[in-house]
């Protein structure tokens, strides 16, 4: 074999690994329905969480394209479908809000979702969750670690369906903050993103409102 092919060989060797263990931008949930736990009250009058029900909820994450609307991700003892596919865990926590599970579109969930990935990588986000299937919905990235550390801006989540034990299927993709405006709105949490050189705090005077009360500003003068 000619030093040449083997030196292509090797590059091609090295990037399919790199290809393999660069972060997924996109994948698949699969909500567990032995790990969905919600509280007792309150309740509609048909046994659904209502407004103010908290719950927690676990499931498997696949690569993008697993799942469809009504795909059994999950078997039914709580064991991955598809064992030598799954990526990691996704835990949510949160409160059900509005008409709760009742709701037939818009918001019906406020959650914390924590993506951890078998390799150790995290990516969590907090935000509105819609019922709307199908409907790209942005929610905010509040911390990252590993490989997607240095990504920020939001995930957008897709509701695909429930599926014949009523547990969530849905596809998430990270927002290509090249291309979707919406995830490239200033964070200002993040301070330093703001901070000039010279260390004063940059305002974007055009988001900066004042409100003025009409009561004096200053010293109170003594009688």
């Amino acid at each position: 074999m000619s030093k040449s092919l083997i030196a292509t060989s090797a590059l091609a060797l090295t990037l399919a690994t790199m290809a393999q263990a660069e972060a997924p931008m996109a994948f698949d949930v699969a909500e567990d329905h032995t790990r969905i736990f919600m509280a007792d009250a309150p309740l509609h009058d048909n046994g659904m969480p209502a407004h103010g029900n908290a719950f927690v909820s676990q499931g498997y994450i696949y690569p993008e394209g697993t799942l469809e609307a009504e795909t059994a991700g999950v078997l039914e003892d709580g064991s991955p479908a598809y064992p030598d596919l799954v990526l990691g865990t996704w835990t949510c926590d949160g409160y059900f809000v509005g008409e709760g599970a009742n709701a037939t579109t818009g918001v019906w969930v406020i959650s914390r979702q924590v993506f951890a990935f078998e390799d150790g990588d995290t990516i969590i986000t907090q935000g509105t969750e819609i019922v709307d299937a199908g409907v790209e919905n942005l929610r905010p990235i509040t911390g990252t670690t590993g490989d997607f550390a240095d990504i920020d801006g939001g995930v957008y989540q897709t509701l695909l369906g429930f599926n014949e034990r009523m547990a969530v299927n849905a596809t998430f993709r990270i927002a290509d903050q090249s291309r979707d405006e919406a995830a490239m709105t200033p964070n200002y949490g993040t301070f330093d993103r703001y901070m000039p050189a010279d260390g004063e705090r940059a305002f974007d005077k055009a988001r900066h409102t004042e409100w003025d009360s009409g009561v004096p500003v200053g010293p109170i003068p003594s009688t």
